[in-house]
This record gives structure tokens, sequence and C-alpha cells, in this order.
């Protein structure tokens, strides 16, 4: 009996060994050849689905949208022209109008939508193709696109793929090291692959990944590839666009030495004016949009003109917007008007003979920040053409609506010459607290911001200091409240007061200038942070220390004649 029992339990055991035995051979059979499979590369293909039938590439990234392959033309839709050429468009497109304005740095064309023919600038010229509404998208004929940007497309014959390239891309290219090669939806070889390569197949290689390349195949499909199947064979620029420079009557490297001339309803008389030693350009005020149509108002004055060429002195007239934001707001609102404005400005400038144009827009709507960018950039490739200088007049960057927020200074130094910083009215007429107009330490905060935040080139940012302060006075109410109160005085008056007064300046080491201040009957506190020669050169020396282009004054007729001769000494000399 228990032998019997013995022996069973034996043959028991040993079939249950054999089993699990087995089974462990199966799991290593079954762990080998999951790992073997996933060593294999995968032989499922994923036709790429882009929902268009000629889906539009552009370094390797599809573009969401289609081309239009029309009869004689390509047609691209504007959202892909756009993330082509950046988001700061020289592509603009107007709705109310129906116009496409493309812009480069020389040239300006109008089109508008079905129709053929088009402006170059003011000259008219035919299209091939025109621009069209399809489907709630603006499209644009290719040969616009090439003639201003050096945009190029090419088709592949068998997907149908359009591939974007423009002037002065690199790209690199590749060829299949041995055999065919699988480009894949990700990196991975277990991924499906979206197009497969013949060993006469040619690459673009757009990114390198860690151990593969993204990449661009022969049927202008974008994927993955790994880098051991491909060898590099050299990389390609596309030949950049020959765009010659405006000759434009300016020295490289001369500094600007500009003052603007008030002009108000009495013509000036240059005759009488005192030496201005080193002044090199004036900029009188002479145009002003006077309606939303775009007319401008000319006080232009043709014995100024001839004054100026006499002293081999340039002039930069200013036109401005007359302050009124809805004028403003109607004139930029479409191409005709801001056409309008440039055409006028283009026969004044050739019928006074002027080297440039100073833009002066203040207190403008935020809403028309796009609109007058849109503006100085139709206005400088013509005038430019003409051989004019470009300049624009900003505010220190603030908070205010009207007269900071609307101004786009990174976009604006992209179309012009010269930038002319403003930095004056830290405090401003109505404030309520008495300072000066001009701090060194924020005149210099003020400089910093446009060359750090918005990418403003040093060699077009102009310094522009006052030559006026204010006397601030101050008087205690009932309530024991202070009122402040202001009024805009020259050069020559505070030297008048502190003269007459015998008083003595001090340095005023917070502001970097002199400081008076004297008591008037009625207990009325007046204080005068002053510009004069020491305020002067202080401003200057920040021209050397960031390299600045030049300086400019606000205005000539708040000038005292020792002035000029201290701006010139020391915008010439080496620090």
């Amino acid at each position: 009996m228990n032998r019997g029992n013995s022996y069973g339990g034996r043959r028991r055991r040993s079939g249950l060994g054999r089993l699990l035995g087995f089974c462990v051979i199966i799991g290593i059979i079954a762990g080998a050849w999951a790992a073997y499979t996933k060593l294999m590369p995968s032989k499922e293909y994923a036709k790429p689905e882009y929902g268009t039938e000629n889906p539009i590439f552009y370094k390797g990234k599809y573009l969401n949208s289609g081309a239009v392959l029309a009869e004689k033309e390509m047609l691209l839709p504007l959202e892909a022209v756009t993330k082509v050429l950046g988001s700061k468009l020289p592509v603009w497109y107007e709705e109310q109008t129906q116009s496409i304005i493309l812009t480069s740095n020389t040239k300006v064309l109008r089109m508008k939508e079905d129709e053929l023919q088009a402006k170059l600038g003011n000259k008219p010229v035919q299209l091939t193709a025109a621009p069209k509404e399809l489907n709630g998208r603006i499209y644009i004929p290719l040969a616009s696109l090439s003639s201003l940007f050096g945009i190029q497309a090419s088709v592949a014959e068998v997907s149908g793929n359009v591939t974007l390239i423009k002037a002065g891309d690199k790209l690199k290219k590749a060829e299949p090291a041995e055999r065919e090669v699988y480009i894949r939806s990700e990196p991975s070889i277990r991924r499906p692959y979206v197009e497969l390569a013949g060993t006469s197949g040619k690459f673009t290689v757009w990114e390198e990944l860690d151990g593969w390349y993204r990449v661009q195949g022969p049927s202008g499909n974008s994927g993955y590839v790994r880098k051991d199947e491909l060898r590099l064979t050299g990389d390609e620029t596309i030949e950049p666009m020959k765009e010659e420079k405006p000759k434009l009557p300016w020295k490289a490297g001369r500094k600007v030495n500009m003052t603007w001339d008030a002009v108000y309803s009495k013509r000036l008389d240059p005759s009488q004016y005192s030496a201005m030693e080193g002044v090199n350009v004036v900029s009188p005020t002479w145009f002003e949009l006077s309606d939303g149509s775009g007319q401008i108002h000319s006080k232009a004055d043709a014995n100024y003109a001839a004054w100026a060429r006499g002293k081999g002195i340039q002039i930069w007239a200013l036109f401005s917007n007359g302050f009124d934001p809805d004028r403003t707001t109607e004139a930029l609102a479409n191409v005709e008007t801001r056409f309008s404005m440039i055409q006028q400005l283009l026969d004044y400038a050739k019928l006074y003979k002027l080297q440039g144009i100073n833009i002066d827009f203040e207190n403008v709507r935020t809403a028309d920040k796009e609109n007058l960018v849109q503006f100085v950039r139709e206005l400088s490739p013509l005038l430019h053409d003409a051989g004019l200088i470009v300049s624009i007049d900003v505010t220190p960057k603030s908070n205010s609506e009207l007269w900071s927020l609307f101004l786009d200074r990174e976009a604006l130094i992209q179309s012009v010459d010269y930038m002319m910083l403003m930095a004056y009215d830290e405090h401003w007429a109505s404030s309520p607290k008495a300072g000066s107009v001009a701090s060194l330490p924020w005149v210099e905060k003020s400089i910093v911001r446009l060359l750090e935040e918005d990418n403003v080139s040093a060699s077009k940012l102009v310094l522009s200091m006052p030559l006026y302060t204010r006397i601030w006075s101050e008087k205690a109410t009932e309530d024991q409240s202070i009122k402040v109160s202001s009024k805009s005085v020259g050069m020559n008056r505070v030297r008048e007061i502190i003269t007459n007064r015998k008083l003595k300046p001090v340095y005023d080491e917070a502001t970097k200038q002199n400081y008076v201040e004297y008591v008037e009957a009625e207990g009325i506190t007046n204080r005068i942070w002053i510009e004069d020669a020491v305020s002067i050169k202080s401003r200057v020396d920040l021209v050397h220390r960031y390299d600045l282009a030049g300086v400019a004054t606000w205005a000539r007729s708040f000038q005292t004649d020792s002035i000029w001769p201290v701006i010139h000494k020391q915008l010439n000399s080496a620090t």
C-alpha cells in the first residue's frame, strides 16, 4: 500500500515537471519571438491624407492648406504665404477694398480680386493670373510672390504635393545609402511608412533627431528616415533676392544732427536765423493730414527750401496727422487713401526738392496700429525709389494708449531709415507732479528699451532732445493739498529768470541736470529743471555710449545760440 502510494506520487510529480518545463520553453520562445518582431521594421503603408488635392509643404512641414493649379498659374492661399514669409506681414489683404498689397524693401505691388490689371509702384502691370477668393480663402498668383520675395514651387508628379522654397533658404540634400528607403510617419521602425523611395530617390533633410532625420522625400511627403539609411550629398542655398539698395542722399556713418522747425500761421524767415553750427538736417512742420480722405494741407515754403539748399542743410519735412484720432483712423483704413497720401508727399518732395519725409503721427488709437505699420510699409519703398529718406517719430514706451501703445516699433523699424525717439515729456504739461522734462536716467532707460525689447538697430535710432523746459508752479490750497501747474519756456527765457532773480543753479544728481527754485507772491513755489549745456552734453554722451545714429532737437525756436556749438562739438567728439 505504501509502495503504491509512493510510486503514484512520483509519477504525478514527474508529469507536472514536464508540463512546467514545456511552459517555460514556450514562454522563452514567445519572448524571443516578441523581441525579434520588435526589431522587424513595419511593412504597413499608411497613405497620407491631407484633405486637399495639392497639399503645400515648407521646410518639410505641411501648411494645412493646398494650392490651386490654374490653367496658366499656380495660386497659393494667403495663410500659407504668410507662414513662409513670417508674421511681419509683407502681404496685406484688405477686405473692404478686396485688395492684396505685397511690399518688399524696394517694391509695392497692388492687386485686386479677379482683376488682371495691377500696379507696381505707380506703374500699371498685367498679371498672368488674378487673385481669387475660393471657399473663404484668398489665393495669390505665384508669379507675383516670386518676383517680390523669390518664392518658388515644385509639384511632385505622383502625389501632387507642392513644395515651397524662398530666396535665401538653405537645403541639406541626401540620397539612399544602399537600398530603398522607407519614410515613416514617426521616428520608429514600428510605425507605418508614408512613402517608399527607390535607390535613385532624392531627399531634403530638415532636422536631425536621435538617430533619425526628418525629411521630405521624392514625392514630397514629410516623415522620418534612420540616419544610417541616407548619405548626405551636400548643402544647397537658394540664391538670395538681388534688391538694389536705395540710393539715399546720406553718407554712411554720418551722424544726424537735426532740428525741427515749428511752422504755425506765419511763414518762417530763415534769413534771420543765427548760425546753427553743425546742424545738417532741418524738419519744418510743413505737411498735415487735413481730413479722412487723405488730403494733405501744406505750409511748404520755396524760399525756406532754397535757404536750406544754400546752407547745405537737408530738409526732411514733417508730415503729421494733426493729432486727430478720427481723421487718422479714416485715412489709414484703406489702400486708396493711404496711396493718396503717399502720392501727395511724393509730389511735394519733388516740387520743393526735399531729401526726406519725417512721419509724426501722435494721438492714435491702438486699433489703428496695424494700419499705421502698413502705411509706412507702403510709403517707404516708393519714397526710397524717389531718393528720399524716411524717418518716423516715436515716444518712449509707456502704457498710454493714444501716445505709445499704438506704435509697433519693432515692425516700423523694418521699413524706415531712422526712428526718432522723442525722449521728452517725462513730466508732461498737465502732470500732477513737478519734475524734469527728460531726466538722464529716464532717457537712457527709454533708449535701452527700444534697443533690447523692440530690436531697434542702434544705427537707425536718433535721440531727440528737448530745447525747452517747464516752469512748475506749486501752490498750497485750503485743504492743504498742492496744486501744480506748468508752462513751457525756451532756453533764453530760463536764462533771463536766473539772471534777473540772481538765482544760483544747483546740480541735481537724480536727474543729472541743473535745477533752480524760487518763491513768488502768494506763496507760489516755482521749480525749473534746466535744459542747458550740462543736460545736452550728457544726452549726447548717450549717443556715443550706445552708438546711435545721431540727435534731433525740439524745437529750433526754443534754442539759445550757444547750444549749437555744444551739440556739434560733443556729437563729433570721441568718447
